[in-house]
């Protein structure tokens, strides 16, 4: 088990950013919308100071981070979007990924990163966790319209807040954004790799998931379009999309970090 060594502020935050988001996931009836509004909030900004970390005193990353930053930015997407949409309830699923992200990039903070390759790898990092954050936001939408496609079928009242046709626009503009984002990495990754990596293009197992994950974004978006796709086959195939793209990065670096103990 890996502990972190970053500032004196990482530890305290990232505890209080899982107490946040753990209480309104396991208490969200007793505690009130308002207050368990106010700790995600809470929950959000403690987090951000987790994450800032990460950044002082050298980029620190692997497949805790990744994620970590990831459900940081999903419960971004939320925040704004229960502004829009104020009977979206989803506090729940926030709750527990955003405890459960906070909790991995604690114990597995990763590597340092050699910012010497290239001034440019951060923003290469970026587009890729941006990525990473707007597919895991339409995951969550998925889900959620498949719950209320359920609950509807059975006779029950959706319990998401939202129309069905509703979260199932939000969630295809979410996969639509993050497709831009990962078309943009896997392209600096092609034509800039030897400038942000110290080595050519390399055909190894974070390339060739993140390629099949692209592929598979393709034949989604060429389905819905094309063949009219809606409900579980549209959403098998971006499950499936999310999951190569979760194992391009993220899995390769657990099996490094964790199960081969190797952290360069």
């Amino acid at each position: 088990m890996i502990l972190t060594t970053g500032p004196f502020w990482t530890w305290p935050a990232g505890v209080v950013a899982t107490l946040a988001y753990a209480l309104p996931a396991l208490a969200a009836h007793r505690l009130g919308a308002q207050t368990a509004q106010r700790l995600l909030w809470l929950a959000w900004a403690s987090h951000a100071l987790s994450l800032l970390g990460l950044l002082v005193g050298g980029l620190h990353f692997g497949f805790g981070p990744a994620l970590s930053v990831t459900a940081w930015l999903m419960l971004t997407v939320y925040i704004v979007e229960s502004q829009l949409y104020p009977q979206l309830r989803a506090r729940w699923a926030m709750g527990m990924l955003g405890a459960l992200a906070v909790l991995l990039a604690l114990i597995f903070p990763g590597a340092g990163m050699h910012m010497a390759r290239s001034a440019w790898l951060p923003l290469h990092l970026a587009l890729g966790l941006s990525a990473y954050g707007l597919f895991a936001a339409a995951v969550v939408h998925a889900w959620m319209m498949t719950r209320t496609e359920q609950l509807i079928r059975t006779g029950r009242d959706a319990d998401t807040g939202l129309p069905l046709l509703t979260l199932e626009r939000l969630t295809f503009n979410f996969v639509y954004a993050g497709f831009v984002l990962l078309t943009a990495t896997l392209l600096a990754g092609m034509v800039f790799g030897e400038q942000l990596y110290g080595h050519a293009w390399r055909w190894d197992h974070k390339t060739v998931f993140a390629l099949l994950a692209w592929l598979t974004f393709v034949v989604l978006i060429v389905g819905r379009h094309r063949l009219g796709w809606r409900g579980k086959k549209a959403v098998r195939v971006l499950y499936t999309g999310t999951a190569l793209l979760l194992l391009s990065y993220a899995g390769s670096r657990f099996v490094l970090e964790v199960l081969l103990g190797r952290m360069s």
